[in-house]
């Protein structure tokens, strides 16, 4: 109950403190690039439930299903040059405020995962299922401690220290967080992969290439 509440608090205040900027934003999306200005996208959330995430449009419209999909890297030539600026900055996740305001998301918690990111929910093992038992953050433990340099399985560990540790220090946590996060958004820490991890990482490459290709064929 405290968390929901301090979720509401902060998703109010952020979104009363950015609409200026959000509304700058999405006019500058429209005039630079053709295409929506928000993308939204299919995320696995609370209890392996998929939800609706937004966040402002980065990419080219459509870019999403070309090349390496859903993940971006250092100088991708699918990202606009606002969506680059919006990147390093975080901007583009402003509108996953309104996410949190409705309940499907926390202001902390881990990242959620895309839908075919992971696999099927039938294979995840127990450690993984952990993970989504509380609801996914616009930050959380893996975005202030490596952010994208991190790979699965640490962030993952990260992830299970987070829930693990609210049981015992509970909203102040998410305090300590958020102030974390705010150094890093300023430093601009570890925002793209390069592109030489994604191509180490075969496994996710894989579904990803799969699932672009399925919405070709359709």
């Amino acid at each position: 109950m405290l968390k929901r509440t301090f979720d509401i608090i902060i998703s109010i205040i952020a979104i009363l403190l950015s609409s200026p900027i959000m509304i700058l934003i999405a006019i500058l999306i429209k005039f630079t690039s053709k295409g929506p200005v928000f993308f939204i996208q299919e995320r696995i959330g609370l209890n392996g439930k998929y939800f609706k995430m937004i966040k402002f449009r980065t990419m080219f419209h459509n870019s999403e299903r070309e090349g390496t999909g859903l993940f971006s890297f250092e100088d991708d030539p699918r990202i606009t040059n606002l969506g680059n600026f919006l990147r390093r900055t975080s901007m583009d996740e402003f509108p996953q405020f309104l996410n949190v305001l409705i309940g499907s998301m926390s202001i902390v918690g881990p990242r959620p995962p895309v839908t075919y990111e992971l696999g099927d929910w039938s294979t995840f093992t127990p450690s993984l299922r952990k993970r989504f038992k509380v609801k996914p953050g616009i930050t959380g433990f893996a975005q202030v401690f490596g952010r994208n340099t991190l790979g699965w399985d640490r962030k993952l560990a990260y992830d299970i220290l987070y829930i693990n540790r609210y049981k015992r220090f509970g909203v102040l946590l998410d305090i300590y967080i958020v102030y974390k996060t705010f150094w890093v958004v300023l430093t601009v820490q570890g925002i793209l992969e390069k592109k030489e991890d994604l191509i180490d990482n075969k496994k996710i490459a894989k579904r990803a290439q799969d699932y672009n290709q399925k919405k070709i064929d359709n």
